[in-house]
């Protein structure tokens, strides 16, 4: 079975979720521009206060960190990751209209507090779905890809910004852009079977749920031949086997994470989560413009390369899809996180307190950035959701990707809150030795914890982390 169009139909509308909410990302700071630039000329926007810009910015973040809290505390496992786009499509859709046509600022917030909902929805349960739909030998540059997908959303909406940002009224355009996009999410999400694996854990060893199974899992491998059947018939027994195993606890799915059998992949997964935050590299995805004027580039200038930066970041995640399955994720990672604090180091000692970089020193300090970004793409962006897919047992998988989900925001939202204020009192210099030190903290718990999983199924992971 694993058809390449069977396998691409199953991948492509959770990596689609991801791109869309790529996009949100990259439109956001041009849609702020240009709802107070219109607003300004006395045209189609909303003069905002210093307050209600942030409220703009971090709404469908506060968004997403309430469906991640929702989705680990047990709606997502009692859905399941299928039903789970579907919602979170519907809730893109409403957000975008909702922020397309809002008559004030007060719904245009709602609007993007929806969406954020959305996003919360789409990103808890698109690893999920991924890895457990996705043939063993392709896992790994599968979900790696949907991190592909994000950081291709990123940069189209880069583009999309610069063509309206002087055109009035054009932060509805931008909104509006995304429904296409949406419209087929929803379709798709619709069309697709539920996971095997959920409708294992979910149901007793019965025949319905033996059959609702096989079917699905039919679908998905897309088997006709009485050898693609007899390789079906393998993989279900071994997805019921491990639904089998008796779990002695009724506490509520969150809860049961903290069982000591769960340390082992608990640790593994928020760590890999928490160290790709705390690294810095989404604040410097988030505060990019800033960055390279600090380095010693016009205004301009530093506009441009944040949309280098977004081609580069898709250059190297190309590569991290295309090794992952042979390299492993280990290797990448141990070497991707060397660089970073590498990088972060030089950047460092490029940075004096008090004094303005030489042309020289500020190159170098863009060549470090780039250095930087280009390891993360090749680590921690596409391994640390790959592993936080794999590593769980199914009975907790969809609450322990929702309590990572939950962390990655609820820290994404703490690092770009406290950056300013922090970067204001240690300055650049001392920003960088910070984040250079959870890297060194980072490699020390990756090499002691991160077990190999390429080429393993998911029920062989499970295996070995809880024996």
């Amino acid at each position: 079975p694993n058809s390449a169009p069977a396998v691409l139909r199953n991948f492509l509308f959770p990596a689609l979720a991801g791109a869309l909410f790529g996009w949100d990302i990259g439109i956001s700071s041009g849609a702020l521009e240009n709802l107070t630039s219109s607003a300004a000329h006395g045209g189609d926007g909303f003069a905002l206060s210093s307050i209600q810009s942030g409220q703009f910015v971090s709404a469908s973040l506060f968004g997403a960190l309430m469906a991640s809290a929702a989705c680990g505390a047990g709606l997502g496992e009692k859905l399941g990751s299928r039903k789970e786009l579907t919602i979170a499509a519907s809730l893109y859709l409403a957000g975008a209209l909702t922020e397309s046509f809002a008559p004030g600022f007060e719904l245009l917030v709602f609007a993007k507090l929806m969406y954020g909902l959305g996003i919360g929805f789409a990103m808890h349960s698109a690893p999920v779905y991924i890895s457990e739909t996705a043939p063993s030998s392709l896992r790994g540059s599968l979900v790696s890809l949907k991190e592909g997908f994000i950081v291709g959303g990123i940069l189209l909406g880069y583009l999309a910004s610069e063509g309206v940002i002087s055109t009035d009224g054009g932060w509805r355009q931008l909104f509006l852009e995304s429904t296409p996009l949406i419209a087929v999410l929803l379709a798709g999400s619709l069309w697709l079977p539920d996971s095997p694996r959920w409708i294992a854990s979910r149901g007793d060893d019965d025949n319905a749920t033996r059959t609702k199974a096989k079917d699905a899992l039919i679908r998905i491998r897309e088997a006709k031949s009485d050898v693609d059947m007899v390789k079906v018939n393998e993989e279900l027994e071994s997805i019921f086997a491990a639904a089998a195993v008796k779990d002695a606890s009724t506490a509520a799915p969150l809860m049961k994470l903290f069982d000591k059998k769960y340390a082992r992949p608990l640790y593994l997964g928020l760590s890999v989560v928490l160290f790709q935050q705390f690294t810095g590299q989404p604040s410097v995805l988030y505060y990019a413009t800033q960055t390279f004027e600090a380095a010693g580039w016009s205004v301009e200038d530093a506009a441009n390369v944040s949309v280098i930066l977004g081609v580069w970041k898709l250059f190297m995640t190309a590569i991290a899809v295309a090794k992952v399955d042979s390299l492993g994720r280990r290797p990448l990672l141990l070497g991707g996180v060397s660089v970073i604090t590498a990088s972060l180091l030089a950047l460092a000692a490029l940075n004096s307190p008090g004094e303005a970089q030489t042309v020289a020193q500020a190159q170098a300090s863009v060549a470090c950035i780039f250095l930087y970004v280009g390891a993360y793409q090749l680590s921690f962006g596409p391994i640390a959701w790959l592993l936080v897919g794999e590593v769980f047992p199914s009975k907790v998988r969809s609450a322990a990707v929702g309590a990572a989900t939950l962390s990655n925001f609820g820290s994404n939202f703490l690092v770009s809150l406290f950056l300013p204020s922090v970067q204001e009192q240690v300055g650049l210099r001392g920003t960088y030795l910070g984040f250079a030190s959870v890297g060194v903290l980072a490699l020390i718990s990756i090499y002691f914890t991160v077990i190999e999983t390429r080429g393993k199924t998911l029920e062989e992971i499970e295996a070995e982390l809880t024996k």
